[in-house]
């Protein structure tokens, strides 16, 4: 790897592509630490540290790289844009037209990456417009009674830093676009990469703070030990072999090729953990706008739901991520499709005939991995949760070596590596070739 690396810097044009990539990642970094107008950065920063960064917010913050609680210029992160990703993604199974665009190829992906930026930005109004309500009413950093807000009775501040939150969001989604297209390439994943690493030197510290030396190296002993296992499972795919038939068109001959279809162990990523995340903060949203109170239900969420160290919250947060495991794969990979296009290609599993065997076989084969997947990504998911009485922590999300933070890095890592890989490649084959 290292050895990729020294290559890339040799390479001029590689070497453009990289200080590009980096150029873009500090100005990013620089923008989510400025704070929004209107704000008082000392007051901000007082009761984000007595609010230890958990509650509700926790997934938010992780995308934001830690931006959210310091109400900065882009407090938002990337993640409408990935809610608004995920949102047209499912929409191409529901709205005909969006399934036809899917099949048109470039021109159809290009509308409906054009309307993925059009919902997000929809979603940052709606998002930002809530943070700055939460913040104004008191609610955003617990029971922090400082003013973050010094002139929230004026609606110009307010608007503007409604305005400018969600503006910070398209520079975001600009800056993304930049790297892909002119830098090293996953510009969304890799601005996603930075925002989890950023926030690693803190939660180290505070967990040095809280838990001590011992049980520090014992964590980061149990972390390495999980990335390595989390690159073998990335890294595994069932390649179903398939045989292309030798066409004549003209007087060409076509095919007579020998090819496989990869199917990975984690086909569905980490869009499951943050489905079965985002549905356990609900509970725990709904009873924040109904107040505090002593009822049973708000007893109920509160000891089963809301304590991520509780058996039923583990269990459930473990049951959600197989069940939208699951739902996601047989969404986005549909086997009736893949059977389809390689009948219309020529192209067959040896011993299965084309059409609906194929499908039935592929949709089998699909659900046998799956399983084993789906345990993969709850186990990893839940890994943090044990740890959170023995850390010291109240909330999962902060936990450096597990659930999505880890997924996330290495997943956007081992792609990263492989473009920056397979761009030698060429070029050295160019170089070869003359």
């Amino acid at each position: 790897m290292l050895g990729a690396f020294r290559s890339a810097f040799a390479t001029p044009d590689l070497r453009k592509k990289i200080l590009f990539t980096i150029g873009i990642i500090v100005v990013y970094r620089i923008g989510s630490t400025l704070p929004a107008p209107g704000v008082s950065f000392k007051n901000v920063q007082s009761c984000a540290a007595q609010m230890g960064q958990g509650g509700i917010y926790g997934l938010i913050n992780l995308f934001s790289g830690g931006a959210l609680l310091k109400l900065s210029l882009f407090a938002l992160g990337i993640l409408p844009y990935i809610t608004a990703s995920i949102i047209i993604q499912l929409l191409t199974v529901v709205i005909p037209r969006f399934e036809q665009l899917k099949k048109e190829g470039q021109s159809g992906q290009g509308k409906l990456t054009q309307y993925t930026r059009y919902l997000t930005i929809a979603l940052a109004v709606l998002q930002s417009t809530g943070i700055v309500a939460l913040a104004v009413r008191g609610q955003l950093f617990g029971n922090c009674q400082q003013e973050v807000i010094p002139g929230k009775d004026n609606i110009f501040t307010l608007a503007v830093m409604v305005l400018t939150m969600t503006a910070g969001t398209a520079i975001i989604m600009w800056f993304g676009e930049l790297i892909t297209e002119r830098g090293i390439g996953n510009g969304m994943s890799i601005l996603m990469f930075i925002n989890i690493a950023a926030r690693l030197p803190n939660v180290g510290e505070q967990m040095l703070q809280n838990a001590g030396g011992l049980t520090f190296f014992v964590v980061i002993v149990v972390g390495l030990l999980i990335i390595a296992s989390v690159v073998f499972i990335e890294q595994g795919q069932r390649r179903i072999p398939v045989q292309y038939a030798k066409r004549v068109v003209g007087r060409r001959m076509y095919g007579g090729t020998s090819t496989y279809l990869p199917l990975k162990v984690n086909q569905a990523g980490v869009i499951p953990v943050i489905f079965a995340s985002s549905l356990l903060y609900l509970p725990q949203l709904l009873q924040q706008l109904v107040g505090n109170g002593n009822s049973w239900w708000q007893r109920a969420i509160q000891t089963y739901l809301v304590d991520q160290s509780n058996p039923v919250h583990i269990i459930i947060y473990f049951l959600l991520i197989i069940f939208f495991t699951y739902f996601y794969i047989q969404i986005t990979f549909n086997v009736n499709e893949r059977a389809e296009e390689m009948k219309k290609f020529g192209g067959f599993i040896p011993g299965i005939r084309p059409g609906r065997p194929t499908s039935e076989y592929l949709n089998h084969v699909l659900s046998r991995i799956t399983l084993p997947g789906s345990l993969y990504l709850g186990i990893i998911a839940v890994l943090p949760n044990f740890f959170l009485g023995l850390t010291g922590e109240q909330n999962s999300q902060n936990f450096p070596f597990g659930g999505t933070s880890v997924l996330i890095m290495v997943g956007v890592g081992l792609d990263t590596v492989k473009q920056i890989e397979s761009q030698l490649m060429q070029r050295n084959y160019e170089g070869f070739l003359r």
